[in-house]
This record gives C-alpha cells, structure tokens and sequence, in this order.
C-alpha cells in the first residue's frame, strides 16, 4: 500500500502545478506530458521538433492539452523568454543528443545540446525564483566504466567513454557547478537522475534495441543483433518517469532530499542483449526470431549495471515491472500501433496498470 499511496500524493501533488518539461516531443518527453496532463498539471514544453517520423508525441494526442513551444535548447534568448512567461515551479530537464553512434557522427552538436543546453537551463533556474524543484535527467552512462560486476553509486568518478556520456557527465559536473556556487543560496531544491536504458510503445530511434525490434517484425524481417553479449539494465519507461516526478515533488516538500540519484531496475531486469531480443520474440510471437550479424562501429560499454540503494533509501522506492513486463507492454502497445489503433487509450491504461 505505501507504493500506492506514494504514487497517490505525487498526483495530487502536480494538480495545477506549473511544470515545464525540456525535450517534451522525444520518447520520454511524451510519456512524461501524458502523465502530467493527466495528473491536472498546466504544462509547458520546449522542445525541437519530434526528431523521428514517426513520433510518440503526434500519437499521444497531448500536444493541444500543453504550451508546446518548438525551440532549441541551445538558444539562451528564446528559453529565457519561455520561462518568463511559463513562470514555472517545477523544471523537468530531458533535452538531449541521447543516441551514442550519433555522438560519435557529430559530437560538436552533442556537447552543444548536452552541455551548453544544460547551462542554459541553469540558468534560467537561476534567473527565475518562481522555480521552486529542478531535475535535470542524465544518464547511467556518466560513470568512468570499469566494466565490474556491481552496481555504479553516486559517489564513484564520472567520466563517460564517448561523446554522448561524456556530455553528459559534464551535464553533472555543470549542475554541480551551478548548485555550489548559485543554487544553494536559493529557495530552490535541485537533483540529477542517473538513469538506465527504457523501453516501452512509441520509442521510434535509430539504433536502439526494441525499435529495432519492432521495425524488423512489423516488415516480416528477420531482427540484426550486433551485440547480443552486452549487458545493460532494462526498465519500462514508466518507471524512471514516476521517479522523476517523486524526486522533484519530495525535494519541493523538503530541500534535504535533493541529491544525485541513481535510477534502474533491480539486478534481475540487468540482462544481455540476446536475452531481451528472445523475450522480445517470445512475446511477439508471429515466428518473430533474430540472428546475430556484428557489424563493428564505435566502443560501446559492454557491462553496465547501477546501485539504486540510495533512491530505495531516500523514497521508500522500488521497481514495479520486471523486464518481462515492460517487453510485454512494449509489444502490447506496439500491436495496437502497427493495426491503427488508439495510441492515447493505450497510453492511459498502461499508465493505470503501472499504479495498480
């Protein structure tokens, strides 16, 4: 019942709250304005453009319910005017270059996005006292990766591989930054979320394992595994977003309990590549099946794993779906996309079975 009741108070919490949410029309952006649309939120997004066609935000039927504004996070002068008018209490940073092969095509735009976008945050933060709860969203990629088989704490050294998690570790290092020299002397609580790889309906990137899945299965294909040996915690997408709306709500409530947390599943959800895509095809069913085609490219981690003690300790939190959940309500809500059903009834219901 504590889980229940928590999820409760988090709802109540952002009824009529003022919540600006960067990077609103990419994958968890949109999950993210669903649930607070539901929840009674008035909230504002800035965003680029959906970066993929097709695109979860369009599907999820939320962009005439929030203040959509389409701009890019490296423009200082345009968000700076978003926050003047928004006057938002709560501050919910996703923007980001977020696909790692892509980091290594154009880095110099990563570490504009990744880096100078979270300055820019900051500091428009700073410069608006309306601004009461921020959480800015990194990755569990952040960590110098040592490649061990336990689990990553917040106090270990950041210093991400490639441009991406590199970008992002100094994403950290600039919060930090701005927290110990600005932050702290304001009536403002501030956190970082460190979180693993999601999954769930309506995640259209490139070079990602399930829609790679679903793209492959929806032409009748067979799915290319270049890394089935990679071990990388799984979660549903649902579970990080809930986090993060818990972690700003609560350091709102008490400015102690802001810090840097970590977000993943628990040990048993930290599984290979090959395992997930066989889960994936078992689910899917219609003969789905995959082969192993290595194709080279750029170092990426082959172990990863992260310690969620501290966000158990702190919230009383623990992860609700297992990693065969989560596959099964990708496919759930993958089906009804490929047969033209209705994506924002599916949204809503997955979202109230994640709270039974």
């Amino acid at each position: 019942m504590e889980g229940v009741e928590q999820i409760m108070t988090v709802s109540e919490f952002y009824k009529g709250k003022k919540v600006l949410v960067t990077g609103h029309t990419g994958f968890k952006g949109s999950w993210l304005c669903r649930i607070l649309v539901n929840m009674g939120a008035i909230v504002t997004g800035y965003s680029l453009v959906p970066p993929t066609n097709p695109n979860l935000f369009e599907l999820a039927g939320v962009e005439d319910k929030i203040h959509s504004v389409i701009g890019d996070i490296r423009d200082l002068d345009k968000l700076k005017a978003v926050f003047a008018q928004a006057q938002p209490e709560v501050v919910l940073h996703l923007a980001a270059q977020p696909i790692v092969r892509d980091s290594y095509k154009d880095p110099v735009y990563t570490y504009e996005t990744n880096v100078m976008g979270t300055v820019n945050i900051c500091e428009c933060v700073r410069l608006n006292p309306c601004v009461k709860s921020f959480l800015n969203v990194t990755t569990d990629k952040v960590y110098k990766n040592n490649e061990w088989e336990w689990g990553y704490r917040e106090n270990e050294p950041l210093d991400g591989h490639d441009p991406y998690s590199n970008s992002k570790s100094c994403s950290e290092l600039v919060t930090h930054s701005y927290i110990n020299s600005f932050f702290n002397e304001m009536d403002l609580a501030v956190s970082t979320a460190r979180a693993g790889n999601v999954i769930g309906g309506g995640d259209f990137a490139n070079d990602r394992i399930v829609p790679d899945c679903v793209r492959a299965v929806s032409e009748n294909k067979e799915i290319i595994v270049r890394n089935p040996h990679s071990t990388r915690p799984y979660q549903h997408v649902l579970e990080p977003l809930f986090v993060y709306l818990t972690i700003a709500q609560k350091q709102y409530e008490d400015k102690s309990l802001a810090g840097f947390y970590n977000v993943g599943p628990d040990d048993r959800d930290c599984i290979t590549t090959g395992v997930l895509v066989n889960m994936f095809c078992e689910k899917w069913g219609e003969d789905a099946k995959w082969v192993n085609k290595f194709v080279g490219g750029p170092h990426e981690a082959n172990f990863l794993k992260l310690d969620c003690s501290k966000l158990k300790t702190a919230f009383g939190w623990k992860p609700r779906w297992s990693v065969e959940d989560a596959i099964e309500k990708t496919v759930e809500w993958s089906k009804v996309y490929v047969n033209a059903g209705d994506i924002p009834a599916c949204m809503d219901k997955q979202i109230e079975d994640f709270l039974k």
